[in-house]
């Protein structure tokens, strides 16, 4: 694929980059080995491979859910400037 100075143009737009004149040649070049790189990749036979969301197992590492005992709520309220049976109450902020 040939990458035009037009082309970088749109793609500097849209990833919202003002690019000098000098950077967009250079732009343009390295944009044309990502290109020929992704041309290499596609060669590749993969009608066997499986495809996969990660390139290693995952494996969830959260403990299970156990039943404990909280605080008492009015043990938790008890610090409170202002408390309620239910909930600390606190000044309105919005109008």
């Amino acid at each position: 694929m040939n990458i035009t100075p037009e082309l970088v143009d749109y793609v500097s737009v849209l990833s919202r980059l003002k690019l000098e004149p000098a950077e967009k040649a250079r732009m343009t070049g390295e944009l044309e080995q990502i290109i020929g790189y992704m041309d290499i990749l596609n060669q590749l036979d993969t009608t066997d491979i499986e495809p996969m969301s990660h390139t290693f197992p995952v494996k969830n590492v959260l403990r299970a859910d156990e039943v404990a005992p909280s605080f008492p709520r009015a043990e938790l309220l008890s610090g409170a400037p202002v408390p309620d049976d239910e909930a600390f109450l606190v000044p309105k902020t919005v109008e």
